[in-house]
């Protein structure tokens, strides 16, 4: 079953072919990313798929009988205030009807004794019952929670992060279940544990995908099929990425040899034509076709263009950066408590945590444009620091992106002592001689953020911090800058949801545990994940093998032997068992008052009466299930 299909589409900037005459089908059950250089067209190949933006030519279809979705690198909220509002405000019954449901119980607790309140609370559950919208309440409150919105219900869109607007964004889609999702980067903004959940979600619930990401463990673990943009063409692959890399290098090594194979013909040929034929016999007609056809292949010529990064770096000295009782704190969040550590040549450190735990405070503390509340910074007078931001990319828009550059140095020496000029630069870092003279403003989300990363690196860092380096970039400038990286022989400190990105380049990490605690662990993430798997099994086997009475006393010989996150003490233990528990039975008396509400002989009295009794219940879950969720934290 086609959910979409599109024919024959063809995008046009000036002179500048994005794609041309391509086709693309997705059907159902289908999880496909769409990859490409940066530049190459991605989001508008999106946009004009879900009508943000028109083709020159071609045709799009999507499926009328089915709910789909578009989640947009940059999302958009007309007409709502909050979040709460945000995640209702929907065409979806459903979910109307839920907001309804909730309206009405809102109303009733403010007034017992209205009698249109009990009427229309009656409609509301009659409506609940046709539409089967018992659980999605529950459901919108996990989906909020996982996203860490739960705590924002209230807060207005404008005071939201760009962060958190990516967020709701993906949970007002979530919510109304539609059958087909197309989303630009998913991922950004997403802490680790976030995109952990949503690869579960997405998955289990076998929805239907065509996304654009740059997270390749993402991608592995959704995708079931690889569609490239290259060249203005769609190539379709099947399998993971590992496969996609290997049909690439398939494919570019048989037109290598066929564009070879066809410049020898024309040389041949080329001897006929200079002889003028007169072409007056279908055999010559012919022969002059397949001469042009001919030469087409032979000049074709494939865009390899690959990130050059051979940046020269100043010498470090023996003293990198030593901090010492290191606090910070935000009123009630503690961002860190008497953290101490001496940085060592050569470390390569990650910095992983929940989002707002303070990681990019940190990383300021340590670069000195944020204060701490005390303890001591001191920096190697050898260290040249270089900044990669997530706020800092502070290009103007209005200057070309040879000037960008130029305005730094008009030559950059490189690793070999050789010295190049900002055009030879530019072009090395994927900027073709014609963009070099475009306006920064022209520039995709992707390209900004490649030449940001160019003016950082032609300051000849020696400890690189990044925040966030891979929000944006293709995965082929991805791949260059690990390489860069991994022989890159300075300090290294980077802050990044990209778990690919982080085992690749990282040997050890500093783990925010919140309440101020940074723990220092040795080791990249996968390591860290199967720490924390070995910790949690030794819980479980010592929980299941040791008598209650003895319970307490091993796991704190554990925990002294595992230095970890705090775990539930044997009094939250028994709390969250019985918290779980008084759920269940609140959830079944809750079942219980709207079914007695939705018979017809119920009494007015015996209405107003269980009405006050389910406002009751259903005010006591909120409670538990907020301190389950707290609980359920540390599970």
């Amino acid at each position: 079953m086609n959910y979409l299909r599109a024919e024959n589409l063809s995008k046009y900037y000036g002179e500048r072919h994005l794609f041309s005459n391509i086709t693309l089908t997705v059907t159902k059950g289908q999880r496909v990313a769409l990859i490409a250089k940066n530049g190459s067209g991605k989001t508008s190949l999106l946009n004009i798929l879900t009508g943000q933006d028109k083709g020159d030519d071609g045709t799009i279809v999507i499926d009328k009988n089915i709910r789909w979705a578009y989640i947009e690198q940059e999302p958009h909220f007309e007409g709502t205030d909050n979040v709460w509002s945000a995640i209702y405000n929907s065409d979806n019954e459903l979910l109307q009807c839920v907001a309804k449901y909730d309206e009405v119980l809102e109303a009733l607790e403010k007034d017992h004794e209205s009698v249109h309140n009990q009427n229309q609370l009656q409609y509301a559950m009659e409506a609940m019952d046709l539409h089967q919208a018992w659980d999605i309440e529950s459901r919108i409150k996990t989906i909020l929670q996982q996203l860490d919105l739960h705590h924002h219900l209230h807060s207005s869109i404008a005071s939201l992060s760009g962060g958190q607007k990516k967020r709701l964004a993906i949970a007002r889609v979530l919510v109304q279940q539609p059958d087909f999702i197309i989303m630009d980067e998913p991922t950004n903004h997403l802490d680790i544990k976030m995109i952990e959940w949503l690869e579960t979600y997405l998955t289990v619930n076998n929805m239907t995908l065509l996304l654009v990401t740059h997270d390749r463990y993402f991608l592995d673990k959704v995708c079931n099929e690889i569609i490239e943009l290259a060249e203005g063409n769609l190539y379709t692959h099947k399998g993971n990425y590992a496969y996609f890399l290997e049909k690439k290098a398939q494919r570019e090594e048989y037109n290598d040899k066929e564009t070879d194979a066809a410049r020898k013909l024309m040389r041949k040929e080329l001897e006929w034509m200079r002889k003028q034929p007169k072409a007056r016999t279908t055999k010559s007609k012919s022969r002059i076709d397949a001469y042009y056809e001919i030469k087409e292949k032979a000049s074709y010529k494939r865009d390899d263009g690959k990130v050059e990064i051979k940046m020269k770096m100043e010498r470090l000295g023996s003293k990198i950066l030593e901090v010492q009782q290191l606090q910070k704190s935000f009123g009630d969040l503690k961002i860190c408590k008497d953290f101490t550590y001496t940085f060592k040549p050569g470390e390569r450190i990650g910095v992983i945590g929940k989002n707002g735990v303070g990681k990019t405070t940190f990383l300021n503390m340590l670069l000195g444009t944020e204060k701490p509340d005390a303890g001591k910074i001191s920096l190697g007078d050898t260290v040249k620091v270089g900044y990669y931001s997530q706020s800092g990319m502070q290009l103007k828009e209005d200057k070309r992106v040879i000037e960008v550059i130029t305005d730094i140095a008009e030559y950059v020496e490189m690793t070999k002592g050789e010295n190049v000029t900002a055009k030879t630069l530019l072009t090395r870092f994927l900027f073709e001689p014609k963009k070099q003279h475009n306006y920064v403003s022209s520039l995709s989300g992707g390209e900004k953020r490649r030449l940001y990363l160019l003016t950082i690196l032609m300051g000849k860092p020696n400890f690189l911090v990044l925040d966030e380096p891979t929000n944006d970039l293709d995965i082929e400038t991805l791949n260059v800058l690990e390489e860069f990286l991994e022989e890159y022989g300075g300090c290294i400190m980077v802050v990044t949801h990209d778990r690919y990105f982080m085992d690749t380049i990282v040997d050890s990490l500093f783990v925010f545990e919140g309440e101020g605690n940074i723990r220092p662990f040795n080791g990249n993430y996968q390591e860290y994940l199967n720490e924390q798997e070995d910790i949690q099994a030794a819980l479980y086997a010592a929980k299941s093998t040791t008598p209650k009475g003895e319970y307490k006393a091993q796991e704190s010989k554990t925990e002294i032997e595992a230095p970890v996150k705090r775990k539930l003490t044997f009094n939250e233990q028994r709390l969250f068992e019985q918290l779980e528990k008084e759920l269940a039975e609140h959830h079944a008396k809750k079942l219980e008052l709207e079914n007695k509400l939705s018979e017809p002989s119920t009494s007015n009295d015996d209405m107003i009466g269980m009405s006050k009794e389910l406002i009751e219940v259903n005010n006591a879950i909120d409670e538990k299930e907020l301190k389950w969720l707290e609980l359920s934290e540390l599970v």
